[in-house]
């Protein structure tokens, strides 16, 4: 049996209940998929992107929807190396990429202030582009439900607002496009255990313009994710805690919030109540 069909297997047998069964729950629960679909997987060569490539080619043949798909990896400027082991690893998996280049590194590099969020808009427009030049209606982005979390502790801490990562979103600047997350509900310690059981490695970022100017220091994100392995330690069940909190956000104990651009007090409905 061929290599990728071997680590196509492990997927829906030995990690069934963690990748599987959560990659489908995610579909069905946040609707991300519908009949006619042509969806570009964005591929990043990391292996959070190289097993999404893996289940939505599973999910594409296995599953009862019909849609269409393209793999799509985008060469913001990677070292020769890099690409090189994007191209191998594509092979190993049996994923039909498409590779374009873009010249984001260069432009990110004359930044000094936050180069990680520019060049994150900057890649996602690209993608957007080249999806819709392609003929799809969606694009594919490999974040899981660590991402998530951390999202949810970065806006907190840092943010001063309580925002999440969504599992979908219609694109702002690319009509008729729209972003889905199918590893929503995936824990990336499970991600990593498929990888490491099939003998799989990945490039991790890429990126040499952050290494410089943070002097190595390390990024905000990188503190939420230690700090989510350290509330771990105290509480196996901390990370679906902070993840439930999200969904079950009470209005009437909320001080102020924001809908359709506009702010709402608890103020402007706390007087009305008590002359009814």
């Amino acid at each position: 049996m061929a290599a990728y069909k071997e680590i196509e297997r492990s997927i829906i047998t030995r990690y069934r209940k963690s990748l599987w069964r959560k990659f489908t729950r995610a579909i069905n629960e946040y609707d991300l998929i519908k009949e006619g679909d042509r969806i570009a997987v964005c591929i990043s060569g990391g292996k959070d992107s190289m097993l999404l490539a893996k289940l939505m080619q599973e999910i594409h043949r296995h599953g009862q929807i019909k849609f269409d798909l393209e793999f799509l990896v985008m060469d913001p400027g990677y070292n020769e190396k890099n690409l090189e082991k994007i191209i191998e690893n594509s092979k190993i998996l049996n994923i039909p990429i498409k590779v374009y280049k873009s010249d984001i590194f260069e432009i990110v590099d004359e930044i000094e202030d936050s180069p990680c969020y520019l060049c994150a808009r900057m890649r996602r427009g690209y993608l957007y582009s080249k999806a819709q030049e392609l003929g799809c209606n969606k694009i594919a982005l490999g974040h899981h439900f660590d991402d998530v979390i951390e999202t949810i502790l970065l806006g907190m801490l840092y943010g001063s607002q309580i925002q999440t990562m969504m599992p979908k979103l219609r694109s702002k600047n690319f009509k008729g496009m729209e972003l889905i997350r199918p590893m929503y509900l995936i824990k990336e310690e499970d991600i990593i255990k498929w990888a490491n059981f099939n003998n799989l490695s990945f490039i991790d970022c890429a990126c040499k313009v952050t290494d410089i100017k943070s002097g190595n220091g390390g990024s905000k994100r990188d503190e939420m994710k230690a700090l989510v392995a350290h509330l771990r330690s105290i509480d196996d069940s901390i990370d679906f805690h902070i993840f439930r909190s999200v969904e079950n956000v009470n209005l009437e104990t909320v001080i102020r919030y924001k809908k359709d651009g506009k702010v709402h007090h608890f103020l402007d409905e706390y007087d009305k109540i008590e002359e009814e």
